[in-house]
């Protein structure tokens, strides 16, 4: 309480005295004392006591004058003083409140006497003064304000202050708010800054008690103001109808209108007659154009609108002069395997099939040869106006080089062309534009086989030919390459009879077998049980062999060999060369101990020479009948005109006792024929058992006298 106040309440006391004594009756006086002119009422402060009774009555007149006020509520207070940065409110209480002026930032033209809402913090603190907040009341009347507009879908007016992640935010009543991009506007909002400081109004869609937020939207507001208008001009569109609508959206597949409250979608087909491939290349932002209701769905609100329908068809104005046989020109509008759209005019296409780019019967890719814009003339084969339908081509611009393909391309002719694709059973080769064939991976070579032509040649290389067919009806030419040189197979059957020894060197090996390359280049197969060496293993790839032909087939061209044939066939003709040295060794030991029979006259055994001279003969024959059996050998290899080395053998005595040099094979096998032969009697073991029996004969038959003479 001020000063002033309390000086006004002591006067008040002090009337309400006086007059008190003037109401009491009247007594008789005392005599008067030293002490009768004192006034015992007053204190020592100078002040006057009241009874209990009068100031219990002055305090409840009192307390009746004011405002019963509780903490934490909103009262409405006057403003009294604007001073120093501070305002003094009289909110009709004991005392007055005091709030600094910046909580008024939001009243523009703040004077003494204007009402306020404050909020009651504390009626008393430790001061004992009364606490207020303005800032609180307003949060508080906002909120209030926000949740009634929730309930009852009120509007509130609320100012952007700031731009943040998704949408803006909105000053309500000084309490903020969020205000999503999405809610901003019926159509899409791009430019956020555009909204910072703009007062609207909204309705609060969304609010959390607990953190007191909310969230608001002004495209509810004309949402709600356009639905009435939605369902006006619903009630009125009629197919056909043609309305002006302004470009709301754009996208990929089309455009959004607006039709004046209501959005339809013109779709990318319905632009334009022509092909478009974004609605961008016609339409612009906010462009207000006439367009034509194609279909409508009042339940679902979607409207269905034509732009390319309010002017004529291509197809029905089309120049009377396009016709069959007639050229054109355009640009290429669309790219499919089978062909190319070119556009003669907008909404008037044409097909080129691959089959009409060239007179060539290679397939071509349409998507590598044709590009989307490129520029084409062609020649129009078929055209039906009814259907909407025309047909092109670009072959036939030029002139067919079949119709003379015998004179300029004969059977037997010889030609280069290029390689332009290749396939597992061919290569297809251009000679010359429009005129190629196919080369069969068959007739790439005499003397090899290829599993693929690519291990032959690849696209792009030129190759020589020659025309083996034609088939002018079907437009089609069998080519060859290795044509282009005489069958050399004729040959190779008196080089590679069946039984010749050639030498071959493993170039592919498989779990069937090898094939083995064998002088002049030519392939040759071996099984793989034929690729045995002699010591038991197998044969590697790059490894050099000698071997047998087992079979030659001029027509398949197809060569069979065998190592293991070989080997077989050197055995065996050394054991048969043995042999015969054995039997021949016998006939001469014979022979000769007849002889020698005959010539004995009773001599001694001592005397006798001649089984020295036998056992000569003996070894001189076994000798000579190994080298001739090695001789034999290596001459039939040589009559095979293959350079393969022959094993060159050295004898010693005794003659089954064989060295082979240079050919390793040859020596294991006539080493294996010479024990063999070790086991039969030798030419020396027979002469010495006939001496000896011709010994015992003489011994018994004739005197000693006879056998010195002898």
């Amino acid at each position: 309480m001020s000063e002033n106040e309390n000086l006004i309440d002591e006067n008040q006391a002090q009337e309400v005295a006086q007059t008190a004594e003037t109401t009491q009756p009247q007594t008789p006086k005392a005599p008067k004392t030293a002490h009768d002119d004192f006034d015992w009422s007053i204190n020592k402060r100078n002040h006057v006591e009241y009874e209990a009774d009068v100031t219990k009555k002055y305090l409840e007149e009192y307390e009746n004058t004011l405002t019963s006020i509780k903490d934490n509520e909103i009262v409405k207070g006057i403003v009294k003083v604007i001073s120093g940065g501070d305002v003094v409110l009289d909110i009709n209480y004991k005392s007055d409140g005091i709030i600094s002026l910046s909580e008024f930032r939001d009243i523009q033209d703040l004077k003494v006497g204007d009402y306020v809402d404050v909020y009651v913090e504390s009626q008393e603190d430790a001061r004992g003064q009364l606490v207020l907040s303005r800032k609180k009341a307003k949060l508080l009347i906002a909120w209030d304000t926000i949740v009634d507009s929730f309930n009852n879908g009120t509007i509130i007016k609320g100012t952007v202050i700031s731009k943040t992640k998704g949408g803006l935010i909105v000053d309500a009543y000084g309490l903020e708010t969020f205000l999503p991009g999405s809610q901003i506007d019926i159509k899409p909002i791009i430019d956020y800054d555009a909204y910072v400081g703009k007062t609207m109004e909204f309705k609060v869609v969304k609010i959390n008690e607990t953190i007191k937020n909310a969230v608001v939207s002004h495209k509810a507001l004309i949402e709600s103001d356009i639905a009435e208008q939605r369902e006006h001009i619903i009630a009125g569109l009629e197919k056909g109808q043609v309305l002006e609508g302004v470009v709301k959206n754009i996208t990929d597949f089309g455009a959004f209108m607006d039709l004046g409250g209501v959005d339809g979608l013109l779709y990318i087909t319905d632009i334009s007659w022509g092909r478009i491939n974004h609605p961008d290349e016609v339409l612009q932002m906010n462009d207000k154009i006439n367009v034509v209701v194609l279909d409508f769905d009042e339940n679902k609100k979607r409207i269905s609108l034509g732009l390319k329908q309010l002017t004529p068809h291509p197809w029905e104005v089309l120049a009377m002069d396009i016709s069959e046989g007639s050229t054109v020109k355009g640009k290429i509008v669309n790219v499919e395997d089978y062909g190319a759209f070119l556009e003669v005019s907008p909404g008037v296409e044409g097909l080129i099939h691959v089959s009409e780019v060239s007179w060539s019967n290679q397939p071509v890719a349409a998507r590598d040869f044709f590009k989307l814009d490129q520029e084409y003339e062609a020649k129009v084969v078929t055209i039906d106006r009814d259907d909407r339908k025309m047909s092109l081509s670009l072959k036939q611009l030029q002139e067919d080089p079949w119709s003379d393909i015998e004179a300029n391309y004969p059977v037997n002719s010889r030609h280069t062309g290029v390689v332009k694709n290749l396939t597992p059973y061919g290569v297809f080769v251009e000679i010359n534009n429009g005129i190629g064939g196919m080369v069969h991976i068959s007739d790439l070579s005499w003397t090899k086989r290829f599993s693929h032509p690519s291990e032959f040649t690849k696209v792009g290389d030129n190759i020589e030919i020659v025309i083996l067919e034609i088939d002018k009806e079907n437009r089609k030419l069998s080519l060859g390459h290795k044509q282009i040189e005489e069958n050399p197979w004729d040959a190779f059957e008196s080089v590679f009879p069946i039984g010749s020894y050639h030498e071959a060197t493993i170039i592919r090996k498989d779990d069937k077998g090898a094939t083995v390359q064998l002088p002049y280049g030519l392939e040759a197969f071996a099984p793989i049980k034929h690729l045995k060496k002699e010591d038991g293993s197998t044969a590697e790839q790059e490894e050099t062999l000698t071997v047998k032909v087992i079979e030659f087939n001029r027509d398949d061209k197809r060569i069979l060999v065998s190592h293991q044939r070989y080997l077989e066939d050197i055995k065996k003709e050394a054991d048969n060369l043995i042999r015969r040295e054995k039997d021949s060794a016998d006939t001469e030991s014979r022979a000769a101990v007849k002889s020698q029979q005959g010539k004995i006259e009773r001599t001694t055994l001592g005397d006798i020479d001649a089984f020295s001279q036998l056992k000569q003969q003996f070894d001189e024959a076994g000798e000579k009948a190994l080298v001739e059996a090695k001789a034999k050998i290596a001459t039939k290899e040589a009559d095979t005109s293959v350079e393969a080395p022959v094993a060159e053998a050295k004898v010693d005595v005794p003659a089954t006792e064989v060295v082979v040099e240079e050919a390793p094979v040859v020596e294991d096998v006539v080493e294996i024929a010479d024990v063999k032969a070790s086991d039969e009697p030798t030419a020396e073991d027979v002469a010495e058992e006939t001496a000896n029996d011709i010994a015992e004969s003489s011994d018994e038959k004739a005197p000693s006298d006879d056998v010195a003479e002898a």
